[in-house]
């Protein structure tokens, strides 16, 4: 829900305070200032694709704010233990990440865990492509699987619930639009390797039903590589895991120059994130290298 308030002379004025979910997670977001603002963002196509369905609330039911926001004071951003505070005239993109990150938490408390990794459906089974480490192939696979029939079920993040099923997922192939204060000149073009690999992009159906993550996939996709694959130790599982699952926290994140991301992580955290990937790994998992994406998939093809 946005709630509007009239502007008033005071230039610290409680603007806007307005609450977003992902699931049954929740986060508000308030804004002061000088001027009427009708939303934090006006673009929510970020959030979607890091955090699969963030939507609006009707209502603000939050008694406390997650996110406050003074746009009138001197350029600053700190964290408290429960609220981050942004001061100053921060551009879309640093205030977006920070709306992933904070989310992203809150979602973690109610038992949903945000994977940096694809999914499909596929041959009766869910597959996740984990964005691990390198995160070299996620969404290469993702696409090569639903050209062999496979269903989507998510692209660049997959929703697990604690029970270890994919309960939501996002379903935007690529970022095509970089907000200001996030422009990358290092990434390539969104669909370029898909011009690549199949000429054109596919089109596939979706899997919406909540299903139980069969087999896990980490791919590393590099034209100098030869096909292997390989069942991974529980180390590996778990390394490569919990890197998917921090990448949500912006622990190597640079908002803007000379401000780094507030660390929002904590120990106790990290040791039940943990704790919980030791069983969520306990089901199969594959490192596979391949040179394109058709090779990567003849591989899995072979364990399913």
């Amino acid at each position: 829900m946005t709630i509007a308030l009239r502007k008033e002379p005071m230039n610290d004025q409680l603007q806007l305070s307005e609450q977003m979910s992902a699931g049954s997670a929740s986060l508000r977001v308030d804004v002061h200032g000088s001027e009427p603002r009708e939303h934090v963002l006006d673009d929510l196509s970020f959030l979607n694709y890091r955090l699969a369905d963030v939507r609006i609330s009707p209502v603000v039911t939050l008694s406390e704010p997650d996110i406050v926001w003074h746009q009138d004071r001197d350029k600053a951003v700190t964290y408290d233990g429960r609220t981050i505070r942004f001061d100053g005239p921060w551009p879309a993109g640093p205030i977006q990440k920070v709306i992933v990150a904070m989310l992203a938490l809150r979602m973690e408390a109610v038992g949903l865990h945000p994977f940096h990794a694809s999914a499909v459906r596929y041959r009766g089974r869910t597959v996740m492509f984990l964005g691990g480490e390198s995160n070299h192939g996620k969404s290469m696979g993702q696409i090569e699987a639903c050209r062999r029939g496979a269903l989507l079920v998510s692209t660049e993040t997959t929703v697990v619930d604690a029970a270890g099923r994919a309960v939501m997922g996002s379903k935007s192939a690529f970022l095509k639009k970089r907000t200001e204060g996030t422009e990358r000149a290092d990434k390539a073009a969104p669909e370029r390797g898909v011009e690549k690999f199949f000429g054109a992009m596919p089109t596939w159906d979706t899997w919406t039903e909540p299903s139980e993550v069969d087999v896990v996939v980490v791919p590393a996709i590099d034209g100098n590589f030869d096909p292997s694959l390989a069942e991974m130790i529980p180390f590996e599982r778990q390394f490569q895991t919990l890197h998917s699952l921090q990448n949500y926290f912006l622990l190597n994140e640079l908002l803007a120059a000379g401000w780094p991301m507030p660390i929002v992580d904590t120990e106790p955290l990290r040791r039940a994130r943990a704790e919980w990937l030791t069983s969520f790994t306990e089901r199969p998992y594959y490192f596979v290298r391949a040179a394109t994406p058709q090779v990567l998939m003849d591989e899995v093809d072979r364990v399913l």
